[in-house]
């Protein structure tokens, strides 16, 4: 409406008055509805925005909320540094720059009051899609009790992993293909392959971490290294990482005790004839503690990868430990069951319905009272 009619209405003569004052009104109704219409496309659009923003964050905090560590039991206060290692006898392979291989390492260890005190090393190795910190409550545990606990992130291997300098590597997707394609009932000469392959980058990046580790020992290197001690070695891991370690007695001879949670022999695979896995003919050399789930407690037989663990377990002795923990799946043995206890439900089929702290506690019991027997030379456990 334009300013000679709204004066028409106000001043003109007054028929004029009385016929088009509702016009007035009707516009400024109009005028308000569509302010208020304006407004509230505006509301809506800031609506949906910050949804859009929150949604994720949501999603986020849905699949990790907030939570905390296993309270540990030993005496010890825990430090916690970061290095990564070069390897100046390997190209990345996953990587077309043509570098050297670099291996990120996380330690856990006792605040030392005593500059006198050594502690005996523990090496873990993470699972296939794991990260160094998947067993964090563990290396917590075993840190109060006087262990030196070095996890290793393998670059390309873990779902990421961050480097001293702060870069950041993803896993790749080539490895992570093949990890899908896997299937030993269907083709053992392809998974005979990936074994091969997959055990290669795994212990030789334990090599590198133990040999970088007793090298810096062995100069009078400052910080966790001086308190070391070489002479008693642990190494421990989950799933394909607990494989890994499952491998680093066959070759090296200062590995005193191993853990493996979770995983098949894999590296004393050595060929397949027949359409069957052929097996390394030799004794295990150390002890070992193998740690079961449900997940796979009761297919040990069945799984060919997992025959020889299904030998040890028939065949138990002191030195040869198979533990079954049951009453949740493979992973509810990692912190991931704190850390997102809704993804490990999907992830074990929903059958993650237990006392996730519990459980862990278990898990940690079992590894420490091994490594203390079988390191430390203990008999009973440590007490806080």
């Amino acid at each position: 409406m334009n300013l000679i009619a709204v004066s028409a209405v106000f001043y003109g003569p007054p028929f004029i008055r009385r016929n088009n004052l509702w016009v007035v009104w009707f516009w400024v109704i109009q005028l308000d509805r569509n302010r208020v219409t304006m407004m509230n496309k505006r509301i809506i659009r800031r609506i949906e925005l910050a949804l859009l923003l929150l949604l994720p964050l949501a999603a986020y905090l849905l699949l990790f909320p907030p939570y905390q560590p296993l309270r540990t039991t030993g005496v010890h206060a825990i430090v916690t540094a970061r290095y990564t290692y070069t390897d100046k006898k390997r190209v990345e392979q996953f990587s077309s720059n043509r570098e050297n291989r670099q291996v990120n390492v996380t330690f856990w260890y006792p605040q030392n009051t005593d500059g006198n005190a050594t502690y005996p090393l523990i090496v873990y190795s993470h699972g296939g899609l794991g990260t160094e910190t998947s067993n964090e409550s563990l290396f917590l545990e075993l840190a109060s009790h006087g262990y030196v606990v070095a996890s290793i992130g393998h670059p390309y291997h873990a779902l990421w992993t961050r480097a001293q300098d702060g870069r950041i590597t993803f896993v790749n997707s080539e490895y992570f293909q093949e990890l899908g394609r896997e299937n030993a009932r269907q083709d053992k000469q392809q998974s005979y392959r990936y074994y091969q392959k997959w055990m290669r980058v795994r212990t030789d990046d334990i090599n590198l971490v133990i040999d970088t580790i007793l090298e810096k020992s062995s100069n009078n290197a400052d910080d966790v290294y001086r308190l070391i001690d070489v002479k008693r070695i642990g190494v421990m891991g989950h799933s394909l990482g607990g494989s890994a370690a499952l491998a680093m007695p066959r070759q090296r001879n200062d590995v005193s005790a191993v853990i493996a949670l979770e995983a098949p022999f894999l590296h004393d695979i050595v060929g397949v004839e027949n359409d069957k896995f052929i097996w390394r003919d030799a004794a295990y050399p150390v002890p070992v503690l193998n740690v079961y789930s449900d997940s796979s407690w009761s297919h040990l037989a069945e799984w060919a990868q997992y025959a020889r663990n299904a030998a040890l377990r028939d065949n138990a002795s002191e030195t040869a430990v198979s533990l079954h923990l049951s009453g949740a799946g493979h992973f509810s043995l990692t912190d991931l069951s704190l850390a997102s206890p809704l993804l490990t439900t999907l992830l074990e089929n929903g059958q993650s319905n237990h006392d996730r702290t519990g459980y862990l506690q278990k898990v940690n019991r079992a590894c420490l009272d091994f490594f203390n027997r079988h390191i430390k030379n203990q008999t009973i456990r440590e007490q806080p």
